[in-house]
């Protein structure tokens, strides 16, 4: 299945995918707003996840990539970081950072797969039930040809 470019009407199953994928899950009212938000842009994967980025001049950041648990380990992830990826591109973005708990192996491995690169850390940035957990910021550059390469960017 196909990631497509997310609506304002899609802030609700955003949503829903968010609480199926975080213990902290964002509200629909949160989604709507951030997708209404200058440079802001989303790709979705009906019922299986999103990824929610905006575009500052030429910097892009990834607010949020999900996967639904039932649909992890099947490829989704690099599918809607590729797409984007592409997008930011597309925008004129020559740099993407985000940020992610620094015990998500599986996050990790995929963004090492695209060429991030750990740039710093962020103490106690996520806050859960257990306590709080540290974030890696990671920092990705477009390769010089601006393209993304055979399922890979960098």
């Amino acid at each position: 299945m196909n990631a497509r470019l997310a609506q304002a009407e899609d802030a609700a199953a955003l949503a829903a995918l968010h609480a199926l994928s975080f213990p902290k899950p964002w509200s629909a009212s949160d989604f709507s707003k951030l997708l209404g938000a200058p440079g802001a842009f989303a790709h979705i994967v009906e019922g299986q996840g999103f990824i929610l980025s905006w575009a500052h001049g030429d910097e892009a950041e990834v607010l949020t990539l999900a996967v639904t648990p039932f649909a992890r380990r099947k490829g989704l992830g690099s599918r809607l970081l590729q797409a984007g990826l592409a997008e930011a591109l597309a925008r004129g973005c020559l740099r993407v950072v985000l940020e992610t708990a620094v015990d998500n192996t599986p996050a990790l491995a995929l963004y090492a797969r695209f060429g991030f690169r750990v740039v710093g850390r962020r103490p106690a940035y996520y806050a859960g039930a257990q306590g709080s957990s540290d974030a890696y910021v990671m920092a990705w550059a477009a390769p010089p040809d601006r393209g993304l390469g055979e399922g890979r960017a960098g």
